[in-house]
């Protein structure tokens, strides 16, 4: 998710507020007009009493298997099927609704309807949409037509049916006759409706009602009007003809053109969304009928789709805030969302994208690949954040980014602008990005389509627009580009871009938490979940609130852009000062939680976690240069306590960024990818820890590193005297840490320690030796490039074979001419940054790790090593050895792991190996999309199916 430049300037328009009014000052006040609108006071008159459900049929559940898109209506027949991607059916008739009825009456198991019923259907619409027909039909039940539902669409091309969707009832059957009078039936209406006998205009016809658990119905179908009531009333009523219940009600007020509504997902679509049910709420700008959140503009308090230049709606995807487009690229012009205008921005959502299997049809077809969902729900979100945000801190003063900016702080000409589906013809997939120029420039987001590629990602096919993890990552790059270093800069230094990503990642989840909104994954901190398929880590290499990483960290994976794994650094640091926050101040209630966003409740009075979330906003004002490190931002984060709380989080910070290797004696510059880190806290009762190695190791220069990773990290102590870094090294007590010691001819040695408060102690490690270390005399061979890197006892190094995976194989002499008994071994398949070796020194893909391997011992002593016969094999590694996971293999699934065995003589060892990422994992393998363009099975159409790397392979006895 990187940043890039945004290019376009527009105009900057400026509205004055209302001049000021004197009065007399012995006058009484005068009450305030009612300037609301009728529509903001209105609550839906909608209602409907039907009940029950008609299961599909056994026919009926075989066919949509078949078919595997069928959503099912209460009336027990499909409510959308066909997606496009390939037609329902073939070699109908001639003319649109001949094909249609065709279709129906030769899908009798699907729809429950025999040639008689199709035949009775009557045609409402047959209209041209492209080079296809739209054909609506609608059911009669005996002599009268359905007046609500028992309707059926189907878009013809040609002789084909693409798409279906219906009301249709399975039960055709004529209802009894009604026995109430029309009068009766208007009488029944009105008092429902709350009107009076005399009020309003009505109107009355016969019509039949199909009902899921008591068949048709004959009804009237009553419409009442009263204009000129406060609050209009216009209904349509639909009574039972036999019982006098009223079935339906309709509201037919169009308020909803002064309370503008869209449908949403508030944080990713399911896993599986249900036939028949679609998953998105409604969030309005005022909170009525079915909308479950009322939305608007905190600054104005306008909707979402006003044009403050006009004060008029603009009916699409287009406000104050954000102006969003579908952007599919390949020469096709950014267009917005199709205008409503009665602002109903509830576009058919089908879940194309995911049921079509990135089929690439669904461009062309009806639906247009959900193409105004997608804009809609892109445009909500950003609409979120605008505001979250503006509660934070990140208002017009702070450069934020609004076509108008009302106070004429800033600039304004610069909503952010969303392109859905980006490049979606011009083949971008897998990613979003955010472009963010100074103050008066609108910011750029693309958002991207997701899909499988073969060596590169492995996602479900999904549309990035969904994901408000994504979203809000990127729509945060906008407000630290424009809250740092003012409204002309942004971030420049490494360390500050690796804190723009994790920034990303933290508001996204902290906006989401705020509100009760919970995505997908292990924990709310996952980013990326929804569309990586990946719940335990997400796009990232670790989920933050497991995460191992600190300040020594620096580095670590440089396979891919460096900023995203040393943000996880950050993230790590900051998720553990969340909690120490929320221990202190508590979670409070989910109202106050969603009252302290909407900025209601002063921060003081907040919630720990909004407590950080203000000081992190803070903290961005706070830095006034562009290169910054680290450090600088926990400085920042500091001193915005001071002045914002009173310093009472001075200890709670200090102790929570020690434990992250930020603490009192770190140092780093910018862009320092070495930084210096420390584990003491001035406010804590640090341990005072001196390495001592024993036994074997006893006097040897050993390292000794806080963390997971030994390959571009920083130690913390070493006993090597030639070396400035001393064996003592002060650290926080009371805290668990994961550790690694290594040395030349030692190999590597992870474990875990709990240093004691305020002590003096030896951390005592007692290291083995490594039997296959070249430090130790050990000798490598075998095919392949950087041969002898196997055994340098670094994970920053690794061997490759470049022309093919299993079986090859490489023999190690172990040091010393005396057989051992070996039981042991280390193997590592952690990836590095490109060294001169390579045929190709930019090929460390992610899929060409070693997966799966097999161990085999000889011993010169009693056999001959120099043949196949005097080998045996002593290990078979599990077949996910480095159990990478969805979408992508990761840092921490390819680090350095421990495999046991039987003790076993053996003066050479060899290592064989049988699989890669690529030709090894079946989360990889076989075709795993419907796009006829691409090739997805890793082993066969990746061009890195034919590489396999190993970083480290060490032995010991025990």
């Amino acid at each position: 998710m990187r940043r890039v430049a945004a290019a376009v300037i527009t105009a900057v328009v400026l509205i004055a507020g209302p001049p000021a009014v004197s009065g007399s000052a012995t006058a009484a006040p005068a009450a305030p007009p009612d300037l609301s609108l009728p529509g903001e006071k209105h609550v839906s008159r909608d209602l409907d009493n039907r009940d029950g459900t008609v299961a599909p049929s056994a026919a009926q559940r075989a066919r949509a298997s078949a078919l595997g898109d069928v959503r099912f209506n209460a009336l027990g027949t499909p409510s959308a099927l066909g997606t496009g991607a390939k037609p329902l059916a073939t070699g109908l008739p001639a003319g649109a609704e001949a094909a249609a009825r065709a279709y129906l009456a030769g899908n009798r198991d699907l729809f429950g309807l025999d040639e008689a019923a199709v035949a009775a259907l009557e045609p409402l619409l047959v209209r041209p949409m492209g080079s296809g027909t739209v054909v609506t039909l609608r059911q009669r039940f005996g002599d009268l037509p359905a007046g609500h539902d028992g309707l059926v669409t189907v878009l013809v091309t040609g002789d084909k049916v693409v798409r279906v969707t219906s009301s249709l009832s399975r039960d055709t059957s004529a209802p009894e006759p009604a026995t109430l009078s029309a009068a009766e039936a208007v009488a029944i209406a009105r008092a429902n409706a709350g009107l009076g006998a005399s009020t309003g205009s009505s109107d009355v016809r016969r019509v039949a009602v199909p009902t899921p658990a008591d068949g048709p119905r004959d009804a009237y179908a009553v419409t009442l009007t009263s204009p000129a009531a406060a609050d209009p009333v216009a209904v349509t009523t639909y009574v039972d003809g036999r019982s006098g219940e009223v079935l339906v009600r309709e509201d037919l007020v169009d308020f909803d053109s002064d309370n503008p509504r869209w449908a949403v997902f508030p944080s990713t679509p399911p896993a599986t969304i249900p036939a028949g049910r679609d998953p998105r709420v409604l969030w309005c700008q005022e909170e009525v009928g079915r909308c479950v959140k009322a939305v608007r503009d905190p600054n104005t308090g306008e909707a979402w789709d006003v044009d403050l230049t006009t004060g008029l709606p603009t009916f699409t995807s287009r406000g104050n805030a954000a102006d969003n487009t579908l952007s599919l690229g390949a020469g096709n012009p950014a267009v917005p969302a199709t205008p409503s205008p009665n602002r109903e921005y509830i576009y058919p959502f089908t879940d194309q994208w995911r049921q079509s299997r990135c089929n690439p049809t669904v461009f062309t077809s009806a639906q247009r690949n959900d193409a105004d969902a997608a804009i809609a729900n892109l445009f909500a979100m950003h609409n979120r954040m605008h505001d979250w945000a503006f509660n934070l801190g990140f208002t017009e003063s702070a450069w934020n980014m609004q076509a108008v900016n009302v106070s004429g702080d800033g600039l304004g000409g610069d909503p952010e602008t969303g392109r859905a589906q980006a490049n979606a013809l011009g083949g971008s997939r897998n990613n979003a990005n955010q472009g963010t120029g100074r103050d008066g420039l609108p910011p750029t987001t693309n958002m991207f389509l997701w899909q499988p590629q073969a060596g590169g990602a492995y996602p479900p096919c999904v549309d990035g627009d969904y994901d408000m993890t994504v979203i809000g990552h990127e729509y945060t790059h906008a407000i630290t580009n424009r809250m740092i270093a003012g409204p002309d800069t942004g971030i420049g230094s490494l360390q500050g871009s690796a804190m723009g990503e994790s920034w990303g990642d933290l508001l996204a989840a902290e906006y989401l938490l705020e509100y009760g909104f919970r995505p997908p994954g292990e924990s709310p901190f996952i980013t990326g979940g929804y569309v990586t398929g990946n719940t335990v880590n997400g796009i990232r290499n670790y989920d933050s609130t497991r995460s191992p990483l600190n300040y020594s960290d620096v580095g670590y994976d440089l396979v891919g852009q460096q900023q995203h794994a040393d943000g996880e650094i950050w993230s790590a640091t900051q998720v553990r000062l969340r909690g120490a926050f929320v221990a202190r101040y508590g979670s409070g209630t989910p109202s106050l939680q969603a009252r302290c966003a909407d900025g209601l409740v002063e921060v003081a009075s907040c919630p720990g976690n909004r407590r950080w979330a203000q000081l992190m906003f803070d903290s961005f004002l706070l830095q006034a240069a562009s290169q910054f490190s680290m450090l600088d931002m926990r400085d920042n984060m500091l001193a915005a306590d001071l002045v914002r709380f009173g310093g009472a989080n001075q200890e709670l910070m200090w102790n929570a960024f020690a434990q992250a290797g930020m603490g009192r004696d770190a140092t780093s510059g910018p862009s320092d990818a070495d930084p210096v880190p420390s584990f003491a806290s001035p406010y804590a009762d640090n341990a005072t820890v001196t390495l001592r190695p024993l036994g074997d190791s006893e006097g040897a220069p050993i390292r000794l590193y806080v963390g997971d990773y030994e390959a571009r990290a920083t130690p913390v102590a070493d006993t090597d005297p030639e070396t400035e870094l001393g064996d003592t090294f002060e650290i926080i007590g009371g805290k668990q840490f994961n550790l690694v010691a290594t040395g030349p001819g030692y190999g590597h040695r992870k474990f875990t320690t709990l240093f004691l408060p305020g002590r003096a102690q030896d951390l005592k490690v007692n290291l083995p030796r490594n039997l296959a270390a070249a430090a130790g005399g050990a000798t490598v061979s075998g095919p392949g490039v950087n041969v002898p890197l196997l055994i340098d006892e670094t994970e920053g190094t690794n061997w490759a074979s470049l022309d093919g995976v299993a079986g090859r194989a490489l023999t190690v002499d172990l040091a010393g001419d005396l057989p051992q008994r070996v039981s042991v071994v280390n193997v590592s398949a952690l990836l590095r940054p490109a060294i001169v070796g390579d045929p190709d020194p930019n090929a460390q893909n992610r899929f060409s790790a070693l997966r799966s391997f097999n161990v085999w011992a000889c011993d010169a002593t009693t056999a001959d090593c120099a043949t196949d016969a005097g080998w045996r094999r002593v290990y078979r590694s599990p077949s996910d050895a480095f159990p990478s996971g969805n979408f992508r293999p990761t840092a921490p699934s390819l680090n350095l792991r421990q495999f046991r065995f039987t003790p076993t003589p053996a003066t050479h060892l060899r290592l064989e190996v049988v699989a890669s990422q690529c030709t090894g994992n079946p989360l990889y393998a076989g075709e795993q999309d419907a796009d006829p363009a691409t090739a997805t099975d890793c082993a066969t159409a990746s061009p890195f199916a034919s590489q396999v790397r190993v970083s480290e392979f060490q032995a010991f006895t025990r």
